[in-house]
């Protein structure tokens, strides 16, 4: 029987760190690493799309899941994604993770190219051979990705005996309820839709992964608790109060990892650097609307945490 307490809970997708010239910075990961630790989030999602994966080198994607080991190892949960745009890099990425000592890799399906399903079977397989002593979790992004986690293909992927969890960012609820009534009782799914974690959870999710968890985990942590408690009703306006700093973070030229960036500086004291082109960067008029985002963070956490 698997463990999969280590999977329940609020699991923040790590940011990408860079120093003033725009390079990974390992000293600055290691710094957010330490922030989300004292925060108390329950693990680290490592490499996926807030951490700029598809901008990275392989050498940059194994010094950044390094740094984050060291500070994590044995203290949070650890998911690193490893999917590239190429099986020999995925399957090299896989191994290394599993080196380390994490508790699971993930991977998208293969972009640019629609391959059939088997295609991806056989991509997902072959980099989860690659970990053979490591959980293995599905990461279901179709907005993106540009291919949607079927069921049939997640019947055909449930053959692997390491697949323990997909991480849903597909926008039905309803895909989170399939997958866990397919999957059995120890299968894991997260909530992905920052928007939708108080629904997720309703509808059967065992945590959540999300890109916006990082920069307000005191507002996700709380979701989380009360749901767990069966006290939607009191999740319910914390969910409201989210959403809308996510469409105000959305909102600015920048891109919005840039504005959480500068809204960790602000709050936080935390500087870890810009976003890699061809992501966009904040602009001067951005910042009266990063300093409402501030406020409307520090107003949600005081009223609600």
């Amino acid at each position: 029987m698997r463990d999969i307490t280590k999977y329940q809970g609020i699991i923040p997708a790590f940011y990408a760190c860079y120093d003033d010239d725009g390079n990974v910075s390992t000293q600055r990961v290691k710094a957010l690493a330490e922030h989300l630790l004292k925060k108390g989030v329950k693990g680290v999602y490592v490499g996926g799309s807030s951490g700029e994966c598809i901008y990275h080198s392989k050498e940059e994607r194994k010094a950044i899941l390094e740094a984050v080991m060291e500070v994590a190892k044995g203290k949070m949960t650890v998911i690193a994604h490893v999917a590239c745009n190429n099986t020999a890099d995925s399957c090299e990425l896989a191994s290394h993770a599993e080196s380390l000592g994490v508790d699971a890799i993930a991977s998208i399906p293969p972009i640019y190219f629609h391959l059939p399903e088997y295609g991806i079977a056989q991509y997902w397989n072959d980099i989860s051979a690659s970990a053979p002593n490591t959980d293995f979790v599905i990461y279901n992004i179709p907005q993106l990705a540009g291919v949607a986690l079927t069921m049939p293909l997640f019947h055909e992927m449930l053959k692997n005996p390491r697949v323990t969890a997909v991480k849903n960012s597909s926008m039905p609820t309803q895909d989170i309820q399939m997958f866990k009534m397919d999957g059995g009782k120890d299968f894991v799914v997260f909530n992905g839709p920052d928007e939708q974690l108080v629904s997720g959870l309703a509808i059967g999710a065992d945590g959540g992964i999300g890109g916006t968890y990082g920069v307000m985990p005191e507002l996700y942590l709380k979701i989380f608790e009360l749901c767990k408690a069966g006290d939607y009703e009191s999740a319910r306006p914390i969910q409201h109060s989210a959403d809308a700093i996510i469409y105000a973070m959305c909102s600015c030229k920048g891109n919005m990892y840039a504005v959480i960036k500068e809204i960790l500086r602000r709050r936080e004291g935390l500087d870890i650097g810009s976003v890699r082109k061809p992501l966009t960067a904040l602009v001067p008029e951005d910042m009266e609307q990063v300093e409402k985002c501030v406020k409307m963070i520090d107003e949600a956490i005081k009223t609600f945490c």
